[in-house]
């Protein structure tokens, strides 16, 4: 295990010291098990909004953004809709595959890019699913008026996308990245949450336990991050809005053991100059150590320009 002090002078002492630079996936290899890669890993994202073109166009999407801006971790978006019940959508049946397009997405991420890259396919939570099958509003209502429906369809949902889960490590996905945006204050209490959400959060994480890159992304400003700091060993990571929330990587790093992915502030990414970058790459460096992947909290702007995107690695890669 690499501590803090070691892990900053390594870096300092520069990748040409340390001989040949190492692949993204050997770099992210590295700070899943604490040591010292030859530079922070990095990566950010966005919607690209391809999904109706096909699996083939989003597919090319992806691998394209992945080589055009040099990030290490590929995040693959999944927009494609879930499956609609043919009654009511609390009367939602487990279903074998509920993303084929997705998958066939993912046979040729991997194809393109796992040799050298990992990558990780994107789940909303099953709470965020039933809110689009129906309404953030619905779903509350049936909580409260009929709970038991409620978590029947969310069991429904979670065996499903466990089920797609699978499927996905199985096309070489190194991991799950989970999207969990209930959470929080304002929409589910800490006891509502841990009735009507975390069991089915937790039944697509575990269905991939073993896959090494399993991620949390903590959505939303009032989210009750300590609550994920312990107890989820099928994660090996956590993204969350740090500037967001007014939760600092520093005080994150105190509570939580895991990889942190984050850094960059994803609500002012835009107007970000490479030297801006650079200092906060730096700052999450100083407080967050060897387990860092620096990201911005939550996906950029989806109008974000070319330029904008190639600040990143131009503020990493030195």
């Amino acid at each position: 295990m690499t501590n803090r002090r070691t892990f900053l002078t390594t870096l300092a002492a520069g990748a040409a010291a340390r001989g040949a630079s190492l692949t993204s996936r050997e770099r992210i290899d590295r700070v899943l098990k604490g040591g010292t890669p030859d530079r922070v890993p990095f990566t950010l994202w966005h919607h690209f909004g391809l999904e109706k073109e096909g699996p083939e166009r989003h597919a090319q999407a992806t691998i394209a953004f992945h080589r055009n801006y040099s990030t290490d971790l590929v995040k693959v978006m999944s927009d494609f809709p879930y499956p609609a019940p043919a009654g009511p959508w609390h009367q939602a049946r487990v279903v074998a595959s509920p993303f084929p397009q997705q998958l066939k997405a993912l046979e040729l991420v991997r194809a393109a890019v796992a040799k050298n890259a990992h990558f990780v396919e994107t789940i909303f939570n099953p709470w965020n699913v039933a809110e689009k099958l129906s309404s953030p509003k619905e779903v509350l209502a049936l909580m409260r008026e009929q709970p038991q429906a409620l978590l029947n369809a969310l069991e429904a949902i979670a065996r499903s996308e466990a089920n797609h889960a699978r499927l996905a490590v199985e096309r070489g996905a190194s991991g799950v990245f989970l999207a969990i945006a209930n959470a929080q204050d304002g929409i589910l209490t800490r006891e509502e949450y841990k009735k009507f959400s975390e069991p089915f959060d937790r039944m697509v994480l575990d269905a991939v336990r073993s896959a090494p890159l399993n991620i949390l992304h903590l959505h939303g400003d009032k989210v009750y991050l300590e609550h994920f700091f312990q107890g989820w060993p099928a994660a090996a990571a956590i993204n969350y809005g740090a500037a967001g929330t007014g939760y600092s990587l520093e005080k994150a790093r105190r509570g939580y053991g895991g990889v942190l992915l984050g850094g960059a502030d994803e609500r002012i990414y835009r107007n970000r100059s490479v030297e801006q970058l650079r200092a906060d790459l730096k700052a999450a460096i100083g407080v967050v150590g060897p387990k860092l992947i620096f990201t911005p909290g939550c996906s950029v702007p989806d109008d974000s320009q070319p330029a904008e995107l190639a600040r990143m690695a131009k503020a990493v890669i030195a």
